[in-house]
């Protein structure tokens, strides 16, 4: 992704291959629904020049109409630039989308500029602080101070927190520590096709509902 995204934004083939990937994720949430997998949300990355379409909203509407989809299953997850590009319009547009049920979060936070006079009006979800911030927050001062300030401010305008790219459990245990939401990455699950993911989740709801010693 790391290659062809760039590219993709460049040329703008990143609009038809994101609307691939939300229809196609509203396809497979719709599929989970039908084999009776209830109360899950997926989240689908916005890229910067999809956001700025002017049909983006319709688009998302017909998306999740087409497989009868409630709203609040869709998380979509814009970049901290994509916010900032056009701060009036964006404010618009997320309260839009805000008023139709979808969860809203902004990815990759704490490498791009926000203005905070704008942050606090944008009607937000969740932040998720950058793999970049987390790979080294346990050895690296610097890392765990701006992960600390991204946690604080989050939490004061009343959002919730993911931390991207935990991969150690020191790095689950200090981001703990520091009060943090929700964690994500290769500690948990790699990626994989949609029916490990099922058993993957009929597996923890068993071991969910087991007792276990306090």
């Amino acid at each position: 992704p790391g290659d062809f995204i760039p590219l993709a934004e460049e040329t703008g083939l990143i609009v038809p291959i994101g609307e691939w990937v939300l229809r196609s994720a509203c396809a497979q949430l719709s599929a989970w629904r039908e084999a009776g997998l209830a109360g899950l949300r997926v989240a689908v990355n916005l890229s910067p020049r999809q956001f700025r379409q002017h049909n983006i909203v319709d688009m998302i509407r017909a998306a999740m109409a087409d497989h009868d989809l409630p709203p609040g299953w869709l998380e979509l997850e814009i970049t901290e630039g994509s916010l900032m590009h056009n701060p009036e319009e964006t404010a618009a547009l997320l309260e839009e989308l805000s008023e139709m049920g979808f969860h809203l979060a902004v990815d990759d936070f704490g490498t791009g500029y926000s203005s905070l006079s704008y942050l606090k009006r944008f009607p937000l979800h969740a932040l998720k602080i950058d793999r970049s911030f987390v790979s080294d927050i346990e050895t690296n001062r610097d890392s765990a101070a701006i992960a600390a300030a991204v946690i604080a401010l989050a939490h004061s305008l009343g959002l919730k927190v993911v931390a991207e790219g935990v991969e150690r459990a020191a790095q689950m245990d200090y981001l703990r520590g520091l009060r943090c939401d929700i964690a994500q990455g290769f500690l948990y699950g790699r990626p994989m096709p949609a029916d490990e993911f099922i058993t993957l989740l009929e597996r923890q709801s068993c071991q969910t509902t087991s007792p276990t010693p306090s």
